[in-house]
């Protein structure tokens, strides 16, 4: 199984894919915090890092990312959750909640525009 992790922090999704029991081949994470990636190299050494969201793109089986191009084949499963700073009522005092046209909230239209082109509608 070939996974697709935007936005994947610590790789809670690698914790959650083994606690169930699902083999996954390779895991592809796009994430760009130094210590997020650190704490998943050290779990999850075999873990492949793209780097950041806004630069990956996908066709004819070829994942083209900042950190080089992988033949993949197919996506077998998207994940990820996008930040959510720009919703957070914490915010409140001293930022204006801006929702999706928040700077770090409106990278959910790349998990959009990422799970469009690699088909699975």
């Amino acid at each position: 199984m070939n996974v697709l992790s935007l936005f994947d922090g610590i790789s809670c999704g690698q914790v959650a894919l083994e606690r169930v029991g699902i083999k996954v081949d390779n895991y592809f994470a796009s994430e760009i915090k130094k210590h997020a990636i650190k704490v998943t190299q050290k779990h999850f050494p075999n873990t492949i890092q793209i780097g950041d969201v806004t630069k990956v793109k996908y066709k004819d089986g070829i994942l083209y990312t900042e950190n080089g191009e992988f033949k993949v084949g197919k996506i077998d499963l998207l994940i990820g959750g996008s930040p959510c700073q720009n919703f957070s009522i914490a915010r409140t005092c001293m930022y204006e909640i801006d929702g999706l046209k928040g700077d770090k909230s409106k990278l959910f239209y790349e998990y959009l525009r990422i799970l469009k082109i690699i088909s699975f509608f």
